[in-house]
């Protein structure tokens, strides 16, 4: 396995850290990661390790704003500087590898990043694997909620207004506890306007799901407490694709690729990452 890492320019001139891991021989096919809020893209070796040894090639960035990347910390001025650093990525990726079939991965916030790529770029992927996706508004925000979130975010747009509770992100104490003393893994509270940006993104993806028509796996941990598991439910009866599959684990948490039941959930994105990669050849 090979490691390297590095930094581009993304909007606005930041400096956007990415990372990929190459198998020893050709890559096969190519799996790209976005990752949730708050964290980074070096938190899924889990998937590295499992995927690399079979062939895949995988890539992810730090999202603006997160982990090694510069910004002010999970804030963003509009939903499209996630989108927009995420092409430029693929654009880097397409050249590096010409001609291999990629697959967007993305979990929590990623998945949403992901889902709202896919409206206007799902052409460039031979198919999606969503996990735990917070794409849809939970159903305790009412309009007048959206209203004021709006007013909050024109007004103070950096003011922190909700936090992650960590011990929800998994039943594995170890993974908890990597994730608190985690210098990269940012522990306060999210940004009005960020805040903000995620529920117009999830908006646009309810009214606009049935856009989306290459192949998707959705996959959602029964217990999760940071996003509604219906959510997951939802999204796969909208989406428009006629190949979709949905995987929900009882009792698994958020981060299904780090849970104890982890082998049983990347055994199942094999098995379909295989049974895709093959209608490619």
């Amino acid at each position: 396995m090979k490691h390297k890492d590095g930094f581009f320019k993304g909007v606005r001139g930041a400096k956007i850290s990415y990372q990929y891991w190459l198998p020893d021989g050709d890559p096969r096919a190519v799996i790209l990661i976005a990752h949730g809020l708050a964290e980074h893209s070096g938190r899924y070796t889990n998937v590295v390790d499992h995927f690399v040894p079979h062939g895949y090639a995988i890539y992810s960035l730090d999202h603006l704003g997160h982990g090694r990347s510069e910004g002010t910390r999970v804030y963003v001025k509009r939903f499209s500087d996630f989108t927009n650093v995420l092409g430029e990525y693929l654009e880097m990726i397409e050249k590096w590898q010409p001609g291999k079939p990629i697959f967007l991965l993305g979990h929590s916030m990623g998945a949403l990043i992901a889902a709202v790529f896919l409206l206007d770029h799902q052409s460039a992927f031979t198919g999606a694997i969503l996990s735990g996706p917070s794409v849809v508004v939970p159903k305790n925000i009412s309009r007048l909620t959206i209203f004021m979130a709006r007013i909050l975010s024109a007004l103070a747009p950096k003011l922190g207004v909700m936090s992650l509770d960590a011990e929800a992100i998994s039943r594995d104490r170890e993974v908890v506890r990597a994730y608190i003393d985690d210098p990269l893994v940012y522990n306060g509270k999210t940004t009005a306007r960020l805040a903000y940006e995620l529920l117009k993104a999830m908006q646009r993806v309810t009214e606009e799901a049935s856009r989306i028509t290459l192949p998707m796996m959705i996959l959602q941990g029964g217990a999760d407490r940071l996003v509604d598991p219906n959510g997951a439910r939802i999204l796969h009866d909208t989406v428009g694709s006629s190949d979709k599959t949905l995987k929900v684990y009882d009792g698994l948490y958020h981060e299904v690729y780090n849970e104890p039941e982890r082998d049983l959930v990347l055994n199942d994105v094999e098995t379909w990452l295989e049974g895709h990669l093959g209608m490619t050849n």
